[in-house]
């Protein structure tokens, strides 16, 4: 069933064309940031956009223009580990890594994960209780899992990645809230169910 879902939301995105997934981007990190969630943190930990994922740019600059502090993940695919890194730019110093997945600059600044508030979390599909499928590393359910993390966690997609229902296993790391260019989800008040409007949460 996982593979289904996955070759299903890649062959929907794969369909996106580069402007449409460029305003659809924009709509998603919009609902994100005028949320209270992303407005209360101080310190917000994004993903590094994949061509085929939501651009988290818009989410980036937002938060440097409210002066919040910014991290990415840099990636140890040997002991499938991510390490926050604090970042001040979305061009300099970021190079792609392994598997096309960019990365922060070897040299930049660690982020404690404990002072971290909000892990903004992507994913090929989620479901409407806040489940999420990755793309098979487990890299962000062990981040996650961290007895450290205390942050609150927002998935970030296009609604076609919502779903009804995902088969998960123990370790598999549910999400707070969920963005779509469409609305936000806030699952963690709501029997992790319902749709909000998109400047809850």
């Amino acid at each position: 069933m996982k593979r289904q879902i996955r070759q299903q939301i890649r062959e929907a995105l794969a369909a996106m064309d580069p402007m449409t997934r460029y305003a659809r981007s924009l709509a998603a990190c919009k609902h994100l940031t005028c949320t209270e969630t992303f407005r209360r943190a101080d310190v917000v930990m994004i993903y590094l956009s994949m061509a085929d994922e939501v651009d988290t740019a818009a989410i980036a600059l937002a938060g440097w223009q409210a002066g919040k502090t910014i991290a990415a993940p840099s990636i140890s695919w040997e002991h499938h580990r991510l390490t926050p890194i604090e970042i001040a730019s979305l061009e300099a110093g970021v190079v792609p890594g392994r598997h096309g997945v960019p990365e922060p600059p070897a040299h930049g600044q660690p982020v404690p994960i404990e002072m971290i508030d909000l892990v903004v979390v992507p994913g090929l599909a989620f479901d409407r209780r806040g489940r999420r499928l990755g793309r098979g590393g487990g890299f962000y359910d062990r981040f996650l899992s961290h007895p450290e993390c205390v942050a609150t966690t927002f998935g970030l997609a296009f609604h076609e990645q919502v779903v009804d229902e995902l088969a998960c296993e123990d370790h598999d790391h549910p999400v707070d809230h969920l963005a779509t260019d469409e609305k936000v989800y806030d699952f963690r008040s709501s029997g992790r169910t319902a749709a909000s409007g998109p400047t809850t949460a």
